[in-house]
């Protein structure tokens, strides 16, 4: 079913050709031909472009790039200097920690905001936008080459203004301006480049600017010479392309709903999701493409989903197959840390093996929700096991004193053995002669003398040459190194070295103890500090489905943290607003800007979710009476009266050009999505059937989407089911902290009843 994406994304890009043949009289025909038929997106660590091509498939959260540049590209940013720097700029003020990355180049920075549009009408010049995210290792790459070269800075701040921002803070300002850059060059990614009219028109993007000429494609000297030419001569074509471009985007992107118009049928959209991801399965190593290949938890939540209301069909068995054996290999791959917990962004092969090596907050998030589920589902204790270790991986390092969550770590790090210029995945991998010195112990009862490294690197495939192929590794940066991947059950490797499968246990844990030792005198990857409200809500929900799996009461203990942290530092009971983000400070105390960026339809959305599941773990009331007031705010800001669903921001933000309504789960669930199911439970828990009646609204606003390619919203899906088989009520009477009060709950939380709510009851 990809191909209907295709060919529906084609037909909506079509309108906007005149704008590419725009952008290829500046940037150079060389630029368009790239990618022909797409959009083309590489991967770090990948040779060669995924086949897939849709431009409806929004850039996931890593950096993707024209194949014709991959390959000359460096890699890794600089290590620390104890210069002085040589340039200071006005985002050295700013608290975002991508933003404070440019502080010290040579180029005039401006964060988002009226002093930069101000300065651009005054002086009658374009505004050139750079937008990324502090552990993006492309975002990097650019800022070495081009962003720190003395020459490329004086002409971007003699001749235009230019803008720095972190895609993360201001979401709204990113997926307007990628919108244009899909529609116009094919393709997506960050870093993004963008022009801009002094109103904020884009009129010219990309993503990835080599800083000069490289074979056929323009580096960013020749874009930004091409681009003051045609800012002086040939001004009004450029206003107008930006103009008819925009028109056909606000067009293009309009969700609405007819009057009078219902959701579409439930089973038959569902059954249609399924058949999609059917299609798309890779058997042998799970997942839903060749490589490379993301975690999509929401493809795997609905597939639990769908498999739990047709348990007795070979589609319902077959779709908890694709789950499971999925989240098995996932947990047994290289894009699982097995040393230090947690899951790296995507892996760059089919079989999970080598990893984009970033680690973010939202995808431990929904992962270890898929995990608890998965235990649920199938009674394996391996699942919960995986979703522990991601919550303490989260614990341990991405979690602030104050009970909020970081954003993310960096892929790069300096290496251990010393240089100033750091390498993907330095802190995670090893080297055959580390493992050897670090396990050298003689394994009694072992076949001859087998020693602790011996077994380690049996069952985790360590090789003396390395086990990370050439083609994996296109700069040579994992040369000689190993990332661990479970080659061998436990089983096997006990029968390997003839010894019982618990010594095999306790010699694989001890070997992962000591390499988490070492790990700690490495060099550590950057930190993304920033703490925002959307993924702070994703993992609320984490720790309080998972502890209330499992009946453990410091991990709720942790959600109700999490829960009063964002009370206390992301919401404005003043103003009735939620913030969109905070920031660790210097004495480790929690800072905030001024003003204060106001929060996005995300953080609304992921924070009432939160705060249900916070709810019905541990019954505690006024966690639901807060979801109820976050709800009527996000109803006030957001909807919209005439055609249903949600805008993603503020519709009166002028500086905001398109109002867009998120319309595909990615890497993260759309807000929408996530909306239609929290009316659905609110309207449950509260007797509301106003907010029954906008859920409704909602998914028929997405009826188009949702009937023709609901493999684009299968978090959606799984609402509108939700809608069709009603939600379930368990009512538990008793004291809350009763034994067989207790008794009961675990009993609920137990299994997987997606269409269940849980009311506290005196």
């Amino acid at each position: 079913m990809l191909r209907l994406v295709w060919c529906w994304s084609a037909s909506k890009n079509s309108r906007v050709e005149p704008a590419r043949r725009v952008t290829a009289a500046v940037l150079g025909a060389d630029r368009l031909q790239q990618n022909p038929g797409g959009n083309t997106r590489c991967f770090r660590h990948i040779s060669h472009p995924p086949s897939y091509k849709s431009p409806l498939h929004h850039p996931q959260p890593a950096c993707h790039l024209s194949p014709t540049v991959f390959m000359s590209m460096a890699s890794g940013g600089e290590g620390p200097s104890s210069t002085p720097p040589q340039h200071t700029n006005r985002l050295a003020k700013e608290r975002s920690p991508y933003l404070l990355q440019h502080a010290h180049n040579p180029v005039d920075w401006y964060p988002w905001g009226q002093d930069a549009f101000d300065k651009a009408k005054n002086e009658d010049k374009p505004i050139f936008l750079s937008v990324g995210y502090s552990t993006c290792h492309w975002c990097h790459v650019m800022e070495r080459e081009s962003f720190e070269d003395e020459e490329l800075g004086r002409i971007l701040s003699d001749n235009f203004v230019c803008i720095k921002v972190d895609r993360e803070e201001r979401p709204d300002v990113d997926k307007v301006y990628m919108n244009f850059v899909q529609a116009t060059s094919g393709g997506g990614g960050w870093p993004m480049s963008v022009w801009l009219t002094p109103d904020l028109r884009p009129f010219i993007g990309g993503t990835y600017f080599p800083p000069r000429d490289h074979g056929r494609r323009p580096g960013l000297k020749t874009v930004l010479t091409r681009i003051m030419e045609q800012w002086q001569n040939n001004r009004p074509a450029l206003e107008s392309s930006g103009d008819r471009i925009l028109e056909a985007l606000k067009k293009g992107t309009t969700v609405a709903a007819s009057p009078g118009e219902s959701p579409p049928l439930a089973t038959g959209v569902a059954d249609r999701c399924f058949q999609q991801l059917a299609h798309s399965y890779e058997e042998e190593y799970g997942g839903f493409r060749d490589a490379p290949k993301f975690p999509t938890p929401v493809n795997l939540m609905f597939l639990m989903s769908y498999w739990s209301v047709n348990r007795s069909t070979s589609e319902g068995v077959e779709a908890l197959q694709m789950a499971l054996h999925t989240l098995r290999m996932m947990a047994l791959g290289g894009i699982h840390d097995h040393v230090a917990q947690g899951f790296h962004r995507y892996s760059t092969d089919s079989s999970w093996h080598v990893p984009h090596f970033e680690k973010m907050l939202y995808d431990q998030a929904q992962l270890a929700v898929a995990y608890i589920t998965a235990s649920q589902v199938s009674g394996e204790q391996r699942f919960a096991e995986v979703a522990e270790d991601i919550l303490r991986y989260v614990s341990r390092d991405l979690s602030d004193k104050s009970g909020g969550f970081y954003s993310a770590e960096d892929a790069d790090s300096l290496p251990a053995s010393g240089g100033r210029e750091k390498r993907e995945g330095a802190f995670c991998v090893w080297t055959a002669s580390e493992v050897r010195e670090l396990l050298p112990d003689v394994v009694e009862g072992t076949a001859g003398t087998s020693t602790q490294a011996d077994i380690f690197m049996h069952h985790y495939g360590v090789k003396e040459q390395g086990n990370v192929a050439p083609e994996q590794d296109p700069h040579g940066e994992l040369q000689g190194q190993n990332v661990l991947i479970v080659r061998y059950s436990v089983e096997l490797t006990a029968a390997r070295f003839g010894v019982s499968v618990e010594k095999v246990n306790e010699l694989l844990a001890s070997a992962r103890t000591k390499m988490a030792e070492v790990r700690t005198s490495r060099p550590r990857p950057h930190l993304d500090t920033k703490m925002l409200a959307s993924w702070n809500g994703l993992m609320l929900s984490a720790y309080a489905r998972v502890g209330a799996v499992l009946g453990d009461k410091a991990l709720l203990e942790r959600a109700v943290q999490a829960g009063a942290f964002l009370q206390e530092h992301l919401w404005d009971g003043e103003r009735q607003t939620i913030l969109r983000s905070c920031y660790r400070g210097e004495q480790m105390e929690v800072q905030q800007i001024s003003p204060p960026i106001s929060g996005f339809l995300d953080d609304y959305t992921f924070i009432i979710c939160g705060l249900l599941d916070l709810y019905e773990a541990t019954l505690q009331t006024e966690w639901l009476q807060w979801a109820e007031e976050l709800q009527l705010r996000q109803d006030t800001l957001f909807w919209d009266d005439q055609g249903g669903g949600y805008f993603c921001s503020d519709p009166s933000d002028s500086t905001v050009l398109l109002r867009l309504k998120e319309d595909q789960d990615g890497a993260e669930p759309s807000a929408n999505s996530v909306s239609a199911s929290n009316l659905l439970r609110l309207s449950h828990f509260t007797g509301r059937q106003d907010w029954l009646q906008r859920s409704q609204q909602l998914l028929a606003a997405f009826s188009d989407r949702l009937t023709k390619v609901p493999i684009a919203l299968p978090e959606m899906v799984r609402s509108l089911m939700a809608q069709h088989y009603t939600i379930k009520q368990i009512v538990i009477c008793g004291q809350r902290d009763a034994p067989d009060t207790t008794s009961l709950l675990a009993a609920v939380n137990s299994v997987f009843l997606p269409h269940k709510h849980v009311p506290a009851h005196p």
